[in-house]
């Protein structure tokens, strides 16, 4: 596949509040391709990301809405990973042979670089950070000229492209991949024979639980999507896994690569536990399995443990207040994390109170066993509003789960605070952890854990 794509028509469907996109858009404008770009989001709703790209001259936007003939006119359409396959104007496009792919899929192909693709539906970002810490840290620690260089990119709200032209065939890329950049690796259709598909030469894979069954239309079809950051290895390349975890245990079989399942040496698990929480000892064996692979020593692996404390909005303590500790878990976006997360801090609370604030909107998911838990071990329930806390609430008022804790429910991030401190005392825990997604009250689930903090902050200024 060439790039040269100077008068090029691509069209870019969903510029995004993320990053990604733009990212994208700026790789092309600076290709010389001509550039159309279509959102059902209005440009008042995109001014940020517009605003990225005003030194880009030639750029024509289509918000608000999207047109056919927009499609049919293009040479080349990049979509937005959260656009499904089955979006009408794709078909439309499908049908009238106008070739579709996406920064990722571009990326897998034309990248010089040894690229590590990391999947999973939890537990993949913090993965993804070790691996490149360990690589990072090894890198500079024999540094010399032309020595390898690591990059982190994917699910992370840039894209890819962005950093594509930088990387030689001495570096290493370690990419975070979602389920829907996996699902459209299966859809590509700009030059996509199946000798040019392509899947990371170092793959890991974290664990398959139920999660987005409001985008793909089963389970099997989210396994199916997961399974992709493998499907196209070759026997030279290398899957880490989880062997652990039932469903991926299963569908590892089918790997055209050699497999690996590595476990957590007993002495680190100690230190994972009190750094991280016991469920994050699958995520840190798989990136020490990788990092084994480079040659890294366990030693400076160990050491870079000792001192990582977790990424930003995973169970991360925000503040202390009158000796109340406010935990943003804002990235919990399904009941299993939630309850990972409520199993933590219970223990942690000990014979203080455990305060929750959860629900939100629902990717048709499960909650019977977080609605359970939270009736053992949650001593304050504060519910957003959201569909997935009317899934909850039906759970909690079935006449199995006794109800042992005090309800309360809220319009906002705000008055969840509130409520929580003028309920909370000394040595009790306020957990958000929603167990949802955050649309409707919030931008995406970031925007609802920088409500929390700032809300947070503004009760520490007042006292």
């Amino acid at each position: 596949m060439s790039f040269d794509v100077r008068g090029k028509k691509i069209l870019i469907m969903g510029l995004g509040l993320h990053g990604g996109g733009v990212g994208t858009a700026r790789f092309f404008a600076k290709q010389g391709a001509l550039l159309t770009i279509t959102d059902l989001r209005t440009q008042d709703q995109l001014k940020t990301s517009i605003a990225a790209l005003k030194k880009y001259k030639g750029i024509t936007y289509v918000l608000g809405r999207h047109r056919k003939n927009d499609f049919l006119r293009a040479d080349i359409i990049i979509k937005n990973p959260s656009v499904p396959p089955t979006s009408p104007y794709l078909v439309f496009a499908r049908n009238n042979g106008i070739p579709i792919t996406t920064d990722v899929s571009i990326f897998l192909r034309q990248c010089p670089a040894t690229i590590i693709g990391v999947t999973g539906t939890r537990g993949k970002s913090t993965t993804c950070f070790l691996i490149f810490k360990f690589l990072e840290t090894f890198f500079n620690a024999h540094r010399k000229k032309n020595s390898p260089r690591v990059f982190l990119g994917g699910n992370i709200r840039t894209s890819v492209l962005d950093f594509m032209d930088m990387t030689t065939s001495r570096d290493v890329v370690v990419l975070e991949l979602s389920s829907f950049q996996l699902d459209d690796l299966a859809h590509d259709s700009w030059d996509n024979t199946s000798a040019k598909r392509r899947s990371p030469h170092v793959a890991v894979l974290t664990n398959i639980l139920r999660d987005h069954l409001n985008w793909h239309t089963n389970m099997q079809s989210y396994i199916a999507a997961k399974a992709m950051i493998f499907k196209y290895q070759k026997q030279s390349d290398i899957l880490f896994a989880n062997g652990s975890d039932k469903t991926v245990e299963k569908i590892i079989a089918s790997a055209p690569s050699r497999v690996k399942c590595p476990q957590l040496a007993k002495k680190l698990t100690p230190i994972v536990d009190a750094n991280l929480g016991s469920h994050y000892r699958s995520s840190v064996a798989l990136a020490i399995g990788v990092g084994t692979h480079f040659n890294i020593p366990q030693a400076m692996m160990t050491s870079i443990l000792h001192a990582f404390k977790g990424l930003p909005s995973r169970q991360e303590l925000t503040a202390q207040i009158k000796g109340i500790s406010f935990i943003n878990d804002t990235t919990a976006t399904i009941p299993d994390a939630s309850i990972a997360a409520i199993k933590r801090f219970r223990l942690l609370a000990k014979k203080s109170h455990l305060i929750l604030i959860a629900g939100g909107s629902d990717k048709q998911l499960n909650f019977f066993e977080m609605a359970h838990l939270i009736s053992l071990s949650v001593d304050y329930l504060i519910l957003l509003p959201g569909t997935a806390t009317n899934q909850l609430l039906h759970e909690l008022t079935k006449k199995k789960i006794s109800h042992v804790f005090s309800l309360q429910k809220t319009e906002s991030m705000q008055e969840a605070v509130r409520i929580a401190m003028a309920l909370a005392k000394k040595g009790d825990y306020v957990l958000l952890s929603p167990g949802a997604a955050s649309f409707g009250l919030f931008a995406n689930e970031f925007d609802r854990g920088n409500q929390f903090v700032a809300a947070v902050k503004s009760l520490n200024e007042k006292i």
